[in-house]
């Protein structure tokens, strides 16, 4: 009994630090300052402004979809960010779309995947995961439409305490720059060249190019991020940034030791067998099983993903397994029970199945095309 515990330990050790050394440094950190920038620099309130019942459908529909994105939500912020567009009065349609493509397209889901599972996976995730959230939020948008058509007043609804959307401080105003020169034209797009220089890291940094070629490559490029965010931004914006950055890593970072960990243990217990018989093809029972071990199953923030790479491992067919990535982040037995709350029963029923279906769908789709 001590030999099979000490080789649980083992594999679970191995686990971690083959994850450490791979894709923490020049991988993962990068993605923590992408998405502590996407949430402390872009103004949230030019998301929520454009997703209002009377907002039309070919400018919400899109908005929502990428407001995850934009946000840098995650899988646990999702939900009271939910709650205060809806209570503020976002259409029923667009709110749903935000709900079910938050955690999927969330910048550090969609980079994470690609570092660890593969990059098809992973644009299939975030394409279908924007699709399929459209089309969602279109079909309850449709069948509660006369519900949706409420009275002014009804607009402010109220919101438990503990599904209020955090306080967002004032946007700090950019300053004032011509529109003539190319440099006023740069500063103007600020925000946008820091992010072009934080992707180019985690490019540079998870590509498959020598160590030795990387690490000067990064460096170079992560000095002149630096002083380009000394130069461009306030104090301010600079500290808020990084402390979106620490909330990210102080959240995100022990949640993913401890699934990796777990991942690399569960990886010697479960029988390569089971998986490849229940899970090993493209077929609907696969992805139904994937979708409902995804629906009931909860996992942390991004400790999916690890999760999905044993199953990979394991012999997981790479259909069921992007129907397990889509549906495990959007539902679990805790999140149906909070957004009833919020929404009502009779939606949340709609939802559930139509989440159910659609990440079946997903992964059927997914199973043709590139499994």
């Amino acid at each position: 009994m001590i030999d099979g515990v000490t080789d649980l330990v083992a594999a679970g050790l191995s686990g971690l630090v083959e994850y450490l050394s791979a894709h923490v440094l020049l991988c993962l950190v990068p993605a923590f300052f992408i998405a502590g920038a996407l949430s402390a620099l872009f103004r949230k309130e030019a998301v929520t402004k454009y997703l209002g019942p009377d907002t039309p459908r070919y400018i919400s529909y899109p908005v929502a979809s990428a407001a995850g994105m934009l946000i840098a939500v995650c899988s646990c912020t999702i939900l009271p960010l939910f709650a205060g567009i809806w209570k503020k009065g976002a259409g029923l349609g667009p709110a749903v779309t935000f709900l079910f493509t938050g955690p999927a397209v969330n910048v550090l889901a969609i980079l994470y995947t690609g570092s660890l599972i593969g990059w098809d996976i992973a644009a299939a995730r975030g394409v279908l995961a924007i699709v399929f959230g459209i089309m969602i939020g279109l079909i309850m948008g449709f069948v509660f439409e006369r519900v949706e058509k409420r009275a002014p007043a009804e607009t402010s609804r109220t919101v438990h305490p503990e599904l209020r959307a955090p306080s967002v401080a004032p946007p700090i105003e950019d300053s004032p720059v011509g529109s003539g020169t190319f440099v006023e034209r740069l500063l103007e797009a600020r925000v946008m060249v820091l992010f072009v220089l934080l992707l180019a890291i985690l490019v540079v940094g998870a590509s498959p190019i020598p160590l030795q070629t990387r690490l000067p490559i990064v460096a170079v490029v992560g000095t002149l991020t630096a002083l380009w965010a000394l130069k461009v931004n306030t104090r301010e914006e600079n500290e808020g940034w990084l402390r979106e950055v620490y909330f990210f890593t102080r959240m995100v970072l022990p949640l993913l030791f401890v699934g990796v960990f777990i991942a690399g243990m569960a990886s010697e217990l479960i029988p390569a067998e089971a998986v490849g018989d229940h899970l090993g093809d493209n077929s609907v029972s696969a992805n139904v099983i994937a979708v409902g071990f995804g629906i009931f199953m909860y996992f942390p923030t991004l400790v999916e993903v690890p999760v999905a790479r044993m199953f990979l491992d394991l012999g997981m067919a790479k259909g069921p397994l992007l129907a397990f990535l889509l549906a495990d982040p959007e539902l679990s037995f805790q999140s149906v029970l909070v957004t009833r709350k919020v929404i009502g029963n009779r939606r949340i029923m709609t939802y559930v199945l139509l989440v159910a279906v659609f990440c079946t769908l997903a992964g059927l789709i997914f199973g043709l095309v590139g499994g």
